[in-house]
């Protein structure tokens, strides 16, 4: 029996992005049966474009925002046997992509979690931000993984496994590697997918990616143990990182347009990793607003009421 598939998407403010995902998606050989917006807050034209491609749309308030809440509510909403997760700036980069996501869930009873590769855009992706992608998404496919990296950007999993075992929605991060853990002790089976590819666009700011990389350095204390990053490492890491990124964008005649971008990214990195690593117990809610919405933002529902 053809297992029926619910895709879920996370979005803020993502109008620009989500018409290329939307594109992408109407064009597979293996359609999606249901599509999912979790918008937690747009003031753009986010839901408004997902509604027109045909979309449920589920929303949640900015002060109960986590990727973990989120992703329970899409869930909850959901009817598919087999769950798939995109981020809104992410797009397939051809029409099989969702078929080799899931096919492995119609013969492989015991695979509780698929995740593709992903790529950079060229144009609208940091090139540091491409090379962690190159090292952590390799062209190689691996069908029986035996640790739990995975990413929710380009990610499915059997919900009857969601069922009974929900995304930790205290994590400021990580949430998906937390429950591939969990998946791995239970006895179930992770897949990655090197031919379900997609192409996932970076346009952030140094000081979200700063943000971004130190709750996730928080979360990652709460899934493997306590962990810290001294001063003396983070700067090791940046310039060993620094150092490979030249080397590789040599041959690719991409060094002069990166010479400063490089350097900046990966100190937004491994500062952001520093502090995280050095912070304990749970964040505040004001911390919490500042890793989830961009500096000055309010949702519309707080526009309107006020």
């Amino acid at each position: 029996m053809t297992n029926r598939i619910s895709v879920v998407i996370r979005a803020l403010n993502e109008a620009e992005h989500l018409p290329a995902l939307y594109a992408g998606l109407e064009t597979q050989t293996r359609p999606a049966d249901q599509i999912i917006l979790v918008d937690s807050g747009s003031v753009d034209d986010s839901v408004g474009i997902s509604e027109a491609a045909g979309a449920d749309i589920v929303r949640i308030a900015p002060d109960d925002f986590s990727f973990g809440r989120a992703l329970n509510l899409g869930c909850d909403f959901a009817d598919g046997d087999v769950l798939v997760f995109v981020s809104a700036h992410v797009y397939p980069t051809d029409d099989q992509w969702l078929e080799r996501l899931v096919s492995p869930f119609d013969d492989h009873p015991e695979v509780a979690l698929v995740y593709g590769r992903q790529i950079g855009d060229e144009d609208r992706t940091a090139f540091s931000e491409m090379e962690i992608m190159r090292r952590w998404f390799p062209d190689r496919s691996d069908h029986d993984q035996d640790h739990p990296f995975c990413n929710n950007a380009n990610c499915a999993v059997r919900r009857s496994v969601w069922q009974h075992m929900r995304y930790d929605e205290e994590l400021t991060g990580l949430e998906d590697m937390d429950w591939a853990r969990r998946a791995l002790a239970g006895g179930h089976r992770i897949w990655y997918e090197s031919g379900a590819t997609i192409v996932h666009i970076h346009e952030e700011e140094l000081a979200k990616t700063v943000n971004r990389y130190r709750r996730e350095a928080m979360a990652h204390k709460r899934v493997f143990g306590h962990q810290r990053m001294w001063a003396v490492e983070a700067i090791g890491l940046f310039i060993a990182n620094v150092f490979r990124d030249y080397l590789a964008a040599v041959p690719r005649r991409k060094l002069s347009r990166n010479l400063t971008r490089i350097p900046q990214f990966r100190w937004a990195q491994f500062y952001g990793a520093w502090k995280g690593f050095r912070e304990d117990g749970h964040p505040t809610g004001l911390l919490k607003r500042r890793f989830y919405y961009p500096k000055g933002f309010t949702p519309r529902s707080e526009r309107q009421s006020g």
